[in-house]
């Protein structure tokens, strides 16, 4: 039975590449979708496609061999626009080396677009 889904995903998805393999299969859903867009525009994933099993279905994601680690953050901490820093220093290895990916009023996005456009939402999950 699973809990958080997104945790699911991000603990296959670091699995896989660690193991080398080219492709993986995970749980669908919309926020999960949201997620690996954001992984796919910075470049962390190639393409992925929903595959329809009659339930909620599955994402096949083509994996680039490019994450070194991610995982989804809990609880899920709110963050103002400018407190970003302190969680950057806590789940990511160095100044400018990854992504927190964050969900706001205006949708999810990297926790860049959100010090850009003043917004603060809940932390997600961070991939480097």
């Amino acid at each position: 039975m699973r809990h958080d889904t997104l945790a699911d995903v991000m603990i296959i998805i670091k699995n896989a590449e660690r193991v080398g393999k080219s492709e993986c299969i995970t749980p669908a859903s919309k926020l999960i979708r949201e997620v690996l867009k954001v992984m796919q525009k910075k470049k962390y994933i190639g393409v992925f496609e929903f595959i329809d099993d009659g339930k909620s279905g599955n994402f096949r994601i083509e994996l680039k061999n490019r994450i070194n680690k991610c995982n989804a953050i809990k609880p899920r901490y709110f963050v103002k626009y400018d407190g970003f820093e302190s969680f950057e220093k806590r789940f990511l290895p160095a100044y400018n080396f990854g992504t927190l990916i964050i969900t706001t009023t205006k949708g999810v996005m990297t926790h860049e677009e959100a010090k850009k456009s003043h917004l603060g939402g809940r932390l997600l999950a961070f991939v480097f």
